[in-house]
């Protein structure tokens, strides 16, 4: 018999699967990853339409791309969340909810940065604000996803994955169409392009908005965490925090780590290359940002919201690996109707078409994914083999992304967007394959 990657999700009745959405712990879910989303378009999709707008180069908004690497090597410091208390707050809070508050106060202050500085005159501070704003809310993933994987048991993780992302959805509807709203209104109808104060007042409206997860972390309760034995110096300490979760995923998964691994380096690879340029090209299609806002930030996150539930009730239903690939087939189909639209012209019609079915895509894949790498985690290290996996999911995608720009540039976004789709193939391969080694062997 060979030996399972994974167990798979047990089947549950339709009525139990859908009353798990209103557990406390889901709930809790729901508030927190409203605060883990928002930050998240506002140094990657938002600011990249705020950067065009301000007549910078798709090639440079390209390579600023790249500030979002910081949730590729989020692992490097995933240790010290793990294991480090931080003065005061630690002994106060307990060990995940001090990390959750001292991530979200770095995000709100460099959400303060970037409403302060303006692009169009200096590029430089918004960037280095942008970058405390991603450490911060990776930070803020690592502490979090912990906190997830400790508040309830391995069969109920797709429904909380469910509760995360519709969070964490509603947070992008309001970092992304929110943002266009808010400096649409401060700039008026008489005013055209770019202007700054507009733009300043929406980003400290999104720092302000921070608070909710703020309020959710103080009113929570700590979950119960393994217990750590004290290290007796530093040595010890790094092979506690550092060599030991990293052996301990070898240990267990032997020759088919690296199978995971390459699995997990890909599987949202189409997504993540294609959207660093999809703000630019509503912008260069003449959409207007109420347009853009209305679309993709409500109707795409909506559709988003959907797939994430039908994702999250399809796992627990039909197993996580199913689901996958599915995910994976539908997130690589979605970029070619992208390739399509971009030759239709401007239809306000034909974006919400295009758009929404992207997103159900994206919420399918993304409920099904996250199941999967809570999976992998032991408790015991929980906040630094999560970090591990899904930083792995973003670290081959961003530094890719970062090169979209000059590529569109050269072939045009018709050429681009068909080669994000080709970039699906070699995930449904991995996916296979993990999902065979996973099975039985038969008699």
């Amino acid at each position: 018999m060979t030996e399972k990657l994974t167990p798979d999700q047990p089947a549950f009745s339709w009525r139990s699967s859908w009353r798990i959405y209103l557990q406390p712990a889901s709930l809790r879910m729901l508030f927190l990853g409203f605060a883990a989303g928002l930050p998240l378009l506002l140094v990657l999709g938002t600011l990249s339409f705020r950067l065009r707008e301000a007549g910078i180069d798709r090639s440079t908004i390209g390579y600023l791309s790249w500030v979002g690497l910081a949730y590729g090597f989020k692992w490097v410091w995933a240790p010290l969340v793990d294991r480090m208390p931080i003065p005061f707050l630690t002994k106060q809070l307990g060990r995940r909810r001090s990390w959750l508050l001292l991530a979200q106060t770095m995000v709100m202050g460099g959400l303060v940065g970037m409403a302060l500085s303006d692009p169009s005159q200096a590029l430089g501070p918004v960037v280095w604000c942008a970058l405390i704003v991603a450490v911060g809310s990776a930070t803020q993933d690592i502490a979090l996803d912990a906190f997830r994987i400790e508040s309830a048991e391995a069969t109920q993780q797709a429904a909380l994955a469910a509760s995360y992302q519709t969070g964490y959805r509603l947070a992008m509807i309001w970092a992304g169409a929110g943002v266009l709203w808010v400096a649409a209104w401060v700039q008026g109808d008489n005013a055209a392009g770019y202007v700054h104060f507009a733009w300043q007042a929406a980003y400290l409206v999104m720092a302000a908005s921070m608070l909710v997860g703020v309020f959710t972390v103080l009113i929570s309760q700590e979950p119960v965490t393994a217990e750590l034995p004290p290290a007796r110096n530093v040595k010890e300490w790094l092979q506690g925090a550092l060599i030991d979760p990293f052996a301990d995923f070898v240990k267990r998964y032997k020759w088919q780590a690296a199978l995971i691994l390459s699995l997990i380096a890909v599987y949202r690879i189409s997504d993540v290359v294609m959207g660093i340029m999809a703000n630019p090209f509503y912008v260069d299609m003449g959409y207007t940002k109420a347009e853009v806002a209305t679309v993709t930030k409500v109707y795409g996150v909506i559709m988003t919201l959907l797939g994430a539930f039908i994702g999250g009730v399809m796992a627990l239903r039909w197993g996580v690996m199913r689901i996958l690939m599915l995910g994976a087939v539908l997130s690589a189909l979605s970029n070619l109707l992208f390739a399509w639209l971009s030759g239709y012209g401007h239809d306000v019609q034909a974006l919400i078409a295009v758009v929404s079915a992207d997103n159900l895509a994206s919420g399918i894949a993304s409920a099904a994914f996250i199941a999967y790498l809570s999976s992998l985690t032991n408790i015991k290290y929980s906040a630094t083999q999560y970090a591990l996996l899904s930083s792995m999911m973003l670290l081959l995608p961003k530094f890719i992304a970062g090169f979209s720009g000059d590529f569109v540039n050269a072939y045009g976004y018709a050429n681009f967007f068909n080669a994000t789709a080709l970039l699906g193939l070699p995930v449904l391969i991995l996916v296979a394959l993990a999902w065979h080694f996973q099975q039985p062997d038969s008699d």
